[in-house]
């Protein structure tokens, strides 16, 4: 999904889903074209920590961990599997329930860990049981890792545990339990595989599940550093079962999706921000960021198809802000980008016009030319770093729904339109 076209590789099947940071690359954006976006939803310094250094790789959805087997991956086909008596359509939570619960017999040895190993960025989910029986607390690498993944939020100097994300109290292959969420920096990889060597991993996992173009890019690394193997699961797949997965449980006792009603006039209290639900969501727009983009037409769990996708993404707003403003990670990026005002680096239709364009319905808010006022001198001397990191923001989640919206229109469904982001808050009134 990171490569010049935003292409996703080819290989295939499901996982477990949940993407942090850059890969579902932002928070839900309604853009000034009146496109509406739904979102699925994106401490202290410990030693062990996952710093060193390594080169980048692809990204989308976090798959599940297993022993030899998959048994999160045979959990999410219990959960997702056709129900002739609600439409084909995903099922209940009650259903939902009962398939969990009968996920028992197949489900591998604790931890479980599902990983997206991508471009920028590497996500990874942990499920920390809260019912340890007495035969697992005696096992001291187990105890090891928990503490040492759920007991900080920051891991080396890169690694981030999203605590405001955490899922609380759900319950998995019969287990209840928490699930984490952890990120750090693609380029820290081999400092995450040798941490994991460090804590005896393979002694109690033979297999992990992992997604993204990583998981092809470091499958090497990880066999000969920390023992271990990797079942490789498709990126596109495991986004998809992974989104109708997080709309099931909800966060926290509330609904992750949400879209905006009346967004062509952002301004307006009429443009409210309201939540749905995914019982029926097909077919759908998926629009996927990462270090790259892709657009997808699902139609339902398992028929889907790529419609298009983009270069602009994620990964081209923090490298244009590395580039521009000096910044150096994703969250300064961001810092910069909240405090900035983007119409002082943007023409808008306004500096063209002197107000609206009337005639054909552009208010003169409209960006009429991305990083336009860059041609002046006088203008480039007065803009402020924070301006051109909002600027940058501005025109990759422009581009990003403008394509979303012509991709709908063709598909036929346009005010369907799912997006699963995590780009960012801020730009739900851009």
């Amino acid at each position: 999904m990171d490569n010049a076209n935003g292409k996703a590789s080819d290989q295939k099947r499901t996982g477990v889903c949940q993407d942090n940071g850059l890969t579902n690359g932002f928070h839900p954006t309604q853009t000034g074209n009146g496109s509406c976006s739904a979102l699925c939803s994106n401490g202290t310094s410990t030693s062990g920590g996952f710093s060193s250094s390594s080169s980048s790789s692809s990204s989308s959805a976090a798959g599940g961990g297993g022993s030899g087997h998959n048994g999160i991956e045979h959990f999410h086909d219990l959960q997702f599997q056709e129900d002739v008596h609600n439409n084909g359509s995903p099922p209940k939570r009650c259903r939902l329930r009962r398939r969990m619960d009968s996920g028992k017999k197949s489900r591998p040895p604790f931890p479980w860990f599902g990983m997206d190993i991508g471009g920028t960025l590497v996500k990874l989910v942990y499920f920390e049981p809260k019912d340890f029986t007495a035969e697992e607390e005696e096992v001291e690498s187990l105890k090891s890792i928990r503490h040492f993944l759920t007991s900080n939020v920051a891991y080396g100097n890169t690694g981030i545990r999203d605590v405001h994300l955490e899922l609380k109290n759900l319950t998995m292959c019969g287990r209840k339990g928490n699930l984490h969420f952890i990120r750090f920096p693609t380029q820290d990889m081999l400092g995450f595989i040798q941490m994991g060597r460090d804590k005896n991993f393979s002694s109690l996992h033979t297999t992990l599940c992992a997604t993204g173009g990583g998981a092809y890019k470091f499958e090497d690394d990880f066999r000969t550093i920390a023992n271990l193997k990797l079942q490789k699961l498709d990126e596109l797949d495991c986004l998809i079962q992974g989104l109708l997965y997080v709309d099931s449980v909800g966060f926290n006792g509330h609904p992750e999706c949400y879209f905006f009603e009346n967004p062509s006039d952002p301004e307006s209290e009429n443009c409210v921000k309201k939540t749905c639900c995914l019982d029926n969501p097909f077919p759908m727009l998926l629009v996927n960021i990462g270090s790259g983009v892709s657009m997808l037409a699902v139609y339902s769990k398992d028929n889907y198809k790529r419609v298009t996708g983009t270069s602009l993404g994620g990964g081209t707003f923090l490298g244009l802000c590395c580039l521009l403003t000096g910044c150096e990670t994703f969250e300064e990026a961001l810092e910069m980008a909240a405090k900035g005002d983007s119409s002082n680096v943007d023409k808008l239709v306004k500096d063209i016009y002197g107000g609206d364009y009337e005639r054909f319905g552009l208010q003169g808010s409209t960006v009429a030319s991305s990083f336009g006022h860059m041609m002046s001198k006088e203008k480039r001397d007065s803009i402020s770093k924070e301006d051109l990191a909002r600027a940058t923001l501005v025109t990759i989640t422009n581009n990003i729904g403008s394509i979303a919206r012509m991709c709908a229109v063709n598909e036929g469904y346009f005010g369907a339109v799912g997006a699963f982001l995590e780009l960012l808050k801020m730009t739900d009134d851009l």
